[in-house]
């Protein structure tokens, strides 16, 4: 519980704390301000007050740590198919687990799922946790965070492990919220301070100039999303008595507010950049969206996927599941060719794995050189029809050659 009163001594009724409140529950009687009913007590006039005349009081609920034990593994599914950062997370997850000295589980969420559960049965985990309803079939928001909070609450694991994919970055904030615990975003690498058994979280800050080590020491469980390809994925090791708890979540007419009338794809055929092992990327360098065509031709012709800047998604010259770097995907291709990309250290911090980087920039200055296994100074607009050109011919004197032969 929380509390929350004016020091009638210090107020002078100023008037500074009213902007502050977002719901406009402050007002000023007889030169003293009054709070409202209904406050939710975020603490904002507490910081607007210049006389300190506002006090805000918790009441922290201690949490028992020792009670919530094993590492969980949110499966991410889509149209039924098990998401590929999910095997990710089964790698770290089965590595903390085996430092803390405890079970490794998996939560999958959905319908009709029992088939897709069988293919987890053969990694290193002992539990599945299979929770199905015809409403959980599709993703929604609320219901897939009130069915995560109810079974939380009574198993209490001590680590949760999501996907940084959109799914994950919608729903983990709400179920951290809900349980009133802690959550890093975007996780790059991960560790268990043995003598605490605090997750020692690691990520990028500041645009990546940093890494930044977190960790939730008071409260349980503890919550991180992790970026996709950063981990390497776990193996299937034969068939293993791994534990399948079924579960029928209950929601009230409350939590079912959204309903899915059909779902449409805005294109039929996209490459997963995640998956890809050759992604041809675009940048300002471009100069306008009808120009994406040059890069949309050489993915085809390499037969690869496209990709892009940040400044050309803002632009709205390609949607935002093309982007790759801090802010979209990350990606470990074995090729990739960055078009007219500076190479801003945002956009490096999602591709710089990858194995060979071809940089075409007719700036000798720009960042993406750093980086490069190959660096090409020339004006885009001149080299890739070029390039273009030369890749149709051989494709066209191979085809030729397959026919004679």
């Amino acid at each position: 519980m929380a509390r929350i009163q004016i020091l009638i001594e210090k107020c002078t009724g100023c008037k500074e704390c009213i902007p502050s409140c977002p719901f406009s529950l402050i007002k000023v009687e007889d030169k003293k301000a009054k709070i409202l009913e209904g406050c939710t007590f975020c603490g904002a006039c507490v910081d607007a007050c210049p006389l300190e005349a506002i006090l805000l009081e918790r009441e922290e609920k201690k949490v028992d740590l020792s009670s919530y034990r094993g590492v969980w593994v949110f499966a991410e599914q889509r149209d039924g198919e098990i998401m590929p950062v999910t095997y990710e997370l089964l790698g770290v997850g089965r590595q903390l687990a085996n430092d803390l000295e405890e079970s490794l589980s998996v939560i999958l969420l959905g319908n009709n799922l029992k088939e897709k559960v069988k293919g987890l049965l053969s990694y290193n985990l002992e539990k599945v946790y299979l929770i199905e309803s015809e409403h959980l079939k599709s993703y929604r928001t609320s219901l897939y965070t009130q069915a995560i909070v109810d079974l939380v609450r009574e198993k209490c694991p001590e680590i949760i492990l999501v996907g940084a994919t959109s799914l994950g970055r919608d729903l983990s904030p709400r179920v951290a919220t809900r349980l009133r615990t802690g959550l890093t975003a975007d996780c790059t690498g991960l560790k268990i301070d043995k003598e605490k058994r605090n997750l020692i979280q690691t990520r990028p800050a500041l645009g990546g100039n940093i890494m930044a080590r977190i960790i939730s020491p008071y409260h349980r469980p503890q919550i991180a999303t992790v970026r996709p390809k950063v981990m390497k994925k776990a193996l299937p090791d034969g068939k293993r008595n791994v534990e399948v708890v079924e579960i029928k979540p209950h929601f009230d007419q409350q939590d079912d507010l959204v309903k899915i009338i059909d779902l449409i794809k805005e294109e039929k055929e996209v490459v997963d950049l995640q998956e890809a092992e050759i992604i041809v990327s675009g940048g300002r360098g471009l100069r306008k969206a009808e120009n994406f065509s040059l890069i949309r031709k050489l993915a085809h012709l390499l037969g690869g996927a496209v990709g892009a800047s940040r400044a050309v998604v803002d632009a709205g010259w390609i949607p935002s599941y093309h982007q790759v770097g801090q802010t979209g995907k990350t990606v470990q291709s074995k090729l990739y060719i960055a078009c007219g990309i500076s190479g801003a250290i945002q956009h490096q911090v999602g591709m710089r794995t990858s194995e060979v980087i071809v940089a075409i920039n007719k700036d000798p200055q720009a960042p993406i050189f750093n980086i490069a296994s190959l660096g090409i100074v020339e004006d885009l607009h001149k080299f890739l029809p070029l390039l273009i050109e030369k890749l149709e011919s051989e494709k066209e004197e191979g085809e030729s050659g397959n026919v004679l032969s």
